[in-house]
């Protein structure tokens, strides 16, 4: 079993920023892409940015427009979201996605709140 720990969320002022982090632990054999995800109040899920193995990147451009980057440690099985420029309408709880051992796992999601 994998266990994905999530940290780094919280509150911010408009303009403000916040790394986020999660690492995922327990029996793991290899991981493959990961990714973060959000949702808002009264939204569905969506994907913010997601990283391979590699170290290719895809992000969100709705979303992100060239203010959050995401990276990853492989040594340490964790991946960050760097998000700058933050903005009320990024309020949401923030979920990573990890593919290890070729099954999929979720965190349980950390809370950023922006304020305007």
């Amino acid at each position: 079993q994998v266990q994905l720990v999530e940290s780094g969320g919280g509150l911010v002022q408009a303009g403000g920023s916040l790394r986020l982090s999660c690492a995922a632990s327990g029996r793991i054999f290899n991981i493959r892409d990961m990714a973060w995800y959000r949702q808002g109040p009264g939204t569905q899920r969506e994907l913010v940015a997601a990283i391979s193995s590699g170290g290719r990147t895809n992000y969100a451009d709705s979303v992100v427009k060239g203010r959050f980057t995401i990276s990853r440690d492989n040594a340490k099985n964790t991946v960050y979201l760097q998000m700058n420029s933050l903005k009320p309408e990024d309020t949401a709880v923030y979920h990573c996605r990890v593919i290890a051992n070729e099954v999929d796992y979720w965190g349980q999601g950390t809370q950023v709140t922006v304020s305007s």
